[in-house]
């Protein structure tokens, strides 16, 4: 199983990243794991994100980062909502980040500086609200 992958530390560095990155936005952050994607990355990053029911916040602001590390695949999805609104090449740069921290093998870090990165353009666009209610799980989610 893909939770192996990552020790019970890493997987508390990645979820107190989330918990950092939507404490000032009302945006939500999933991160989802696997060992291996036998098909097109974006494709099954699509219908994870649809299997996760990123599609139903309210403002329709999720944000699907999802790893595949044995076959070194990662897509970062925005709903339509953020999508919207982040600049041009905005999630080619958070990309970006995080590759340059795997390319050393630092999965954990490279995951929660883009969980970081995307939290900072959820809270441009859509701050934190009082009345602000965690609509998905900061739970990483893990595949097989």
């Amino acid at each position: 199983m893909a939770k192996e992958l990552f020790t019970q530390a890493e997987q508390q560095q990645i979820v107190a990243a989330i918990k950092t990155a939507e404490k000032n936005t009302s945006g939500e952050i999933r991160v989802h794991i696997e060992r291996n994607c036998k098909e097109d990355v974006l494709d099954h990053a699509a219908f994870m994100f649809e299997k996760l029911e990123m599609h139903q916040t309210e403002l329709r602001n999720g944000v699907l980062i999802y790893l595949a590390v044995e076959d070194r695949q990662l897509a970062i999805l925005g709903d339509v909502g953020i999508n919207l609104k982040v600049p041009k090449g905005f999630w080619d740069a958070t990309r970006d980040v995080m590759l340059s921290h795997f390319k050393s093998g630092n999965y954990a870090l490279g995951l929660s500086e883009g969980i970081l990165k995307a939290g900072e353009q959820l809270k441009t666009h859509f701050p934190y609200e009082k009345d602000d209610v965690n609509e998905l799980s900061d739970e990483i989610s893990f595949g097989e």
